[in-house]
């Protein structure tokens, strides 16, 4: 997939684009578009990049992501496939798709303050996010002028709330090279396919077309952490998933996220998630997994 920069077409009668993703085989490149989005997502198993965050999905996550910044949702690979397909509601807009002269009104000042901020994208929680996602949900039988107020109630909704977060780091600059995002494409695609294997920095360094010490620098430079940093995020969590929906042994579950050893996985299981891998499945209120190894 070459997609690196997406110019998205707006809708016919509300002046921007509303999308509901019902897939198995969903897709999303590491991409930036002019046009802000809203995307609400239902059912993902796997996570999001956003600039230089990258945060495991969950069932309800509601974003908004501004104009350029790079971002990718990207389902987890892992085996076997899951059931039920990937599901997500997108709202993709221009700022000027009311027209110029609709920001220079006084009224418009908060949400004029809500798309400078998405220019780090913003996570929201809590009551705005249950209200927000009613009314996308709503989107879905509406067109027309009932459809663009539903969106207008959401975007009112959305400046004026308290509960939200800046998600990409203060300092982060996205740099926009269409050719540097495509390497950073093939990057994440790889890792995201072998994550159950060894992955060496010599083979992604390759793949980059990078000597070692430049992919280092390169993949730091467009993630905000390191590439082995990366790929433990992604197996940890790939781990989790597996202690919530499986009753595998925790030494298999390690094996499955590409980790050679038990020590090393539950090194970095408490070290990123503060509790041990058994902890976690008691507090999901799983039965307590088998022994290691048993």
């Amino acid at each position: 997939m070459k997609l690196i920069f997406e110019k998205l077409m707006s809708g016919s009668e509300e002046g921007f684009t509303f999308k509901e993703i019902r897939s198995h085989r969903f897709s999303c490149p590491w991409h930036f578009h002019t046009e802000n989005e809203l995307i609400l997502t239902l059912h993902c198993p796997g996570y999001r990049m956003v600039g230089d965050d990258i945060t495991e999905l969950e069932a309800g996550d509601l974003v908004l992501v501004g104009s350029n910044l790079p971002h990718i949702w990207q389902r987890d690979e892992g085996k076997p496939r899951p059931r039920r397909p990937v599901h997500i509601l997108i709202v993709q807009f221009e700022e000027s798709f009311l027209g110029h002269d609709f920001w220079k009104l006084p009224a418009t000042h908060a949400l004029r303050q809500l798309l400078r901020h998405a220019s780090a994208g913003l996570q929201f929680t809590g009551k705005t996010r249950h209200r927000v996602a009613r009314l996308m949900s709503d989107m879905r039988a509406a067109s027309g002028l009932r459809r663009l107020a539903l969106f207008l109630t959401a975007l009112e909704a959305l400046a004026s709330s308290s509960e939200c977060r800046a998600i990409a780091s203060p300092g982060y600059t996205a740099e926009l090279s269409p050719f540097n995002q495509e390497r950073m494409e093939r990057v994440l695609r790889f890792i995201n396919e072998r994550l159950d294997q060894p992955i060496r920095l010599r083979e992604v360094a390759r793949l980059a077309g990078l000597s070692e010490g430049a992919f280092s620098r390169f993949f730091r430079l467009h993630s905000g952490r390191t590439s082995p940093t990366f790929v433990n995020q992604l197996r940890i969590g790939r781990a989790c998933r597996l202690l919530a929906e499986s009753e595998n042994k925790i030494t298999d579950i390690a094996f499955a996220c590409g980790f050679t050893n038990l020590s090393n996985f539950n090194r970095q299981f408490q070290r990123m998630k503060r509790m041990t891998p058994r902890e976690f499945g008691r507090q999901l209120g799983s039965p307590s997994p088998p022994p290691q190894g048993a």
